[in-house]
């Protein structure tokens, strides 16, 4: 099982180059706004993996370079905690059910439903002049109910298909649960943290991850969501935002191109 897990196809130089690269931009788009598996999952796939070790595989890379950018927003204060450990325990939950459903089923099914999703999604950012920097009216208890949903619904996507999902997080957490964006970004560390690790735990029990790659691309990733995660914090909006509109049609393409 080991060692299956350690090269369950050969490792060559052109794969490791291809994962080191696409890794590196994935995890910078990511350390700022979220989405980059908008990036890393196709690198994976032009690395010359199958479509449920690719995205097993990227879950390790992405699992470790996001304890990163999560440390610095940590670090800096930005973690709101009342809301963060149990929307922790709700995005392990769903990301872990998502990862099975995405062994059992076609993933296009969704991609579908993304279809439909993005257009409004896009609409909402557009129609921002920017992510507020202050935190809005909002009782406490929608508050919770808004961030802990979102943790398990949004999770559940995660596992089962991944791209976009720190984007996502960042927007309801910002226009529908009030939160500021560094806090927002800080709290969206926490979620796709944990639901990366939910799913990296279900594809490593179904032998779904190429180790030996997954970590090459660890270092790489860990790189990138260093520096992007400190811009975000230094910046805010005005280097979010456009990211996010840049993650949003990025997703688009990629969803209609798959699916064409």
């Amino acid at each position: 099982m080991m060692n299956s897990l350690l090269f369950p196809m050969e490792l060559s130089v052109k794969m490791v180059i291809i994962v080191a690269v696409g890794v590196f931009l994935a995890s910078f788009v990511d350390g700022i706004a979220g989405g980059g598996g908008i990036i890393s999952v196709p690198t994976y796939f032009l690395a010359g993996l199958p479509s449920h070790l690719a995205l097993g595989t990227n879950k390790l890379s992405s699992c470790l370079g996001t304890t990163v950018s999560t440390a610095r927003f940590i670090r800096s204060g930005y973690v709101d905690w009342k809301l963060g450990i149990p929307s922790i325990l709700l995005a392990l939950f769903g990301s872990h059910l998502g990862t099975r459903l995405q062994l059992a089923l076609d993933e296009r099914y969704l991609k579908y439903l993304l279809l439909f999703v993005l257009p409004v999604v896009a609409f909402v950012i557009l129609k921002q002049h920017s992510l507020p920097e202050e935190r809005g009216e909002i009782s406490p208890s929608k508050q919770m109910i808004i961030v802990l949903s979102a943790s398990l619904i949004v999770g559940a996507y995660d596992g089962f298909y991944g791209p976009g999902t720190g984007t996502f997080l960042i927007l309801i957490f910002c226009n529908l649960a009030k939160l500021d964006l560094r806090t927002a970004s800080g709290n969206v560390k926490l979620v796709n943290l944990a639901s990366n690790i939910g799913a990296l735990f279900t594809s490593l029990m179904n032998g779904k991850v190429f180790l030996v790659l997954g970590l090459i691309g660890a270092v790489f990733s860990i790189a990138g969501h260093y520096i992007g995660s400190g811009l975000a914090i230094k910046d805010g909006s005005k280097i979010v935002r456009p990211v996010i509109l840049t993650v949003l049609v990025l997703l688009a393409i990629k969803v209609i191109s798959e699916l064409v």
